[in-house]
């Protein structure tokens, strides 16, 4: 007899539908064989299946079984395919009805008692299901509240496989998954805010503009001067993510194993990396590719501290990422698309020691040494960041002064009001931020005034400023205005983001 199931594969970040064909021959010397390239993991799960069922109270087949993974030039890896294996024996044998299996598709793997264990990647597969019109999906109990966020699938959390087949058979209910409401946004009880930091009221408008268009952003200057501060309070005035956002971020985390018991994340990512990471931990890839830090920052930040101590090659394998908010991981097996668009925060010294140009420390650094420094950091990678702040000494009467500065909530405030603003404004384009505007965009949706371009054509000379440069200096103006709740680009607002420009690194 022959069943057909249901079921999903993940590869990246998004699932594959896959069609498990179990055949239980009526003739033939007892053999259970898995075939369409399958790695260890999954012909393992042979004697996992074996010994679910027999501990289930149920009988194994005793003859030959073919099971077949199509499409099967694809590699399967992974223990997902457990429990479809097992259902597809149990419908070929009879035990449970094939009507089960219309509509229906399974995920999960097996412990040898029957229990259905976690998986990664339910939420790609809950879209998967969603999108190839599946009505009901069977998970793992514990991974059920991962699929909350969609909501056109019916989710039924098995325990056991036992639940299932009594569940099969109507002699028991299993209730469909009452999706979970998403949480407001929420602080970390470590968390850092604006409110405590002592001066620096530069840098807190920088990062506030960055927060409000997600532009990229470079914090220098010598060490102490609150740069890794500011930068952890950073996520305390980034507005929430959307339901769309909380979607993709979710997916990337399901699929890397990194919700930690959440049922998805709800609040914008902050990857800080130590700089000596690799190219690949931060890009991503690897024999079976997996997503790096770059990916694992998408929608969020991703601060790189002691931004030159990286290697030079893997901050220039950032530069195709942060044009085009993904990258592409090729390999001989597959080429897989991951997303990454993320604010890069970046600090810096502005020499090895870090006092070069301290108005009270001397800088002990050769020329050559603070040349080779700054070497490290590329003009084509300093191009593509479109805020620069030097972030001085505090000054002795700030520090000693114990009032509280502006909190992050009303910063934040500004900041979200701004963010829906744009999003408004460039609804029609299919993008949310500032910073994604193509030229194109610009033109359509950024109107300044004549003195306004005005100023801008005549810094175009005098700084001499790239193309790339021009264009971010209009979307960082843009991203001013809209925190000023203005209708058009001023004066005021071009020379803010020319300002931001200036950087002798």
């Amino acid at each position: 007899m022959l069943a057909k199931v249901l079921s999903a594969a993940t590869i990246g970040i998004d699932a594959l539908l896959i069609k498990v064909e179990v055949d239980v021959a009526s003739k033939g010397f007892p053999a259970f064989n898995i075939v369409g390239l399958p790695d260890k993991s999954v012909d393992e799960a042979k004697e996992r299946v074996r010994a679910a069922i027999v501990n289930a109270g149920y009988d194994m087949p005793d003859t030959r079984i073919t099971v077949n993974l199509a499409p099967a030039d694809i590699p399967k890896v992974g223990s997902s395919f457990d429990l479809p294996i097992a259902v597809g024996i149990l419908a070929a044998s009879g035990v449970i009805g094939r009507e089960m299996l219309t509509d229906s598709l399974f995920v999960g793997e097996l412990s040898l008692e029957g229990t259905v264990r976690d998986v990664l990647g339910i939420v790609s597969i809950a879209v998967l299901a969603r999108d190839k019109n599946v009505k009901r999906l069977f998970v793992p109990a514990s991974s059920s509240p991962e699929t909350s966020l969609v909501d056109e699938v019916q989710v039924f959390p098995l325990p056991t496989l036992v639940d299932l087949i009594l569940f099969a058979n109507g002699s028991k209910i299993i209730a469909p998954f009452e999706k979970k409401p998403i949480h407001e946004k929420t602080y970390n009880a470590k968390q850092f805010f604006f409110e405590e930091v002592r001066g620096q009221e530069t840098a807190k408008r920088g990062l506030e503009v960055a927060a409000a268009g997600f532009h990229n952003i470079h914090l220098k200057g010598p060490p102490g001067t609150g740069k890794t501060f500011l930068s952890r309070a950073f996520p305390s005035i980034l507005p929430p993510l959307e339901k769309q956002e909380i979607l993709e971020v979710t997916k990337i985390y399901s699929a890397a194993g990194l919700l930690k018991g959440q049922s998805f994340v709800f609040n914008r990512p902050f990857r800080s990396p130590h700089h000596t990471t690799s190219k690949i931990g931060l890009i991503g890839g690897g024999s079976i590719p997996q997503p790096g830090e770059i990916s694992l920052a998408h929608r969020g930040v991703l601060f790189l501290d002691e931004f030159p101590e990286f290697s030079r090659s893997t901050l220039e394998a950032l530069r195709q990422p942060l044009e085009d908010g993904e990258v592409l991981i090729s390999r001989a097996r597959s080429n897989l698309i991951f997303p990454c668009r993320f604010v890069l925060l970046a600090a810096s010294n502005p020499c090895p020691c870090g006092y070069l140009g301290h108005p009270k420390k001397a800088c002990h650094c050769l020329p050559g040494a603070v040349l080779k420094y700054r070497k490290k950091l590329s003009g084509p990678l300093l191009d593509r960041i479109d805020i620069n702040i030097d972030v001085a000494p505090v000054e002795e009467s700030k520090l000693a002064d114990d009032r509280l500065g502006e909190p992050s909530r009303t910063i934040g405030a500004r900041v979200e009001s701004a963010f829906e603003k744009q999003k408004m404004r460039l609804k029609k384009a299919g993008i949310l931020t500032n910073s994604q505007m193509t030229p194109a965009d610009i033109k359509n949706y950024c109107h300044m005034t004549l003195e306004a371009g005005n100023l801008l054509k005549t810094a175009i000379s005098r700084l001499s400023l790239s193309a790339r440069s021009y264009f971010k200096t209009i979307k960082v103006a843009q991203t001013i205005s809209d925190l000023g709740k203005n209708d058009r680009i001023e004066t005021s607002h071009i020379a803010e983001a020319l300002q931001y420009r200036a950087s002798d690194y």
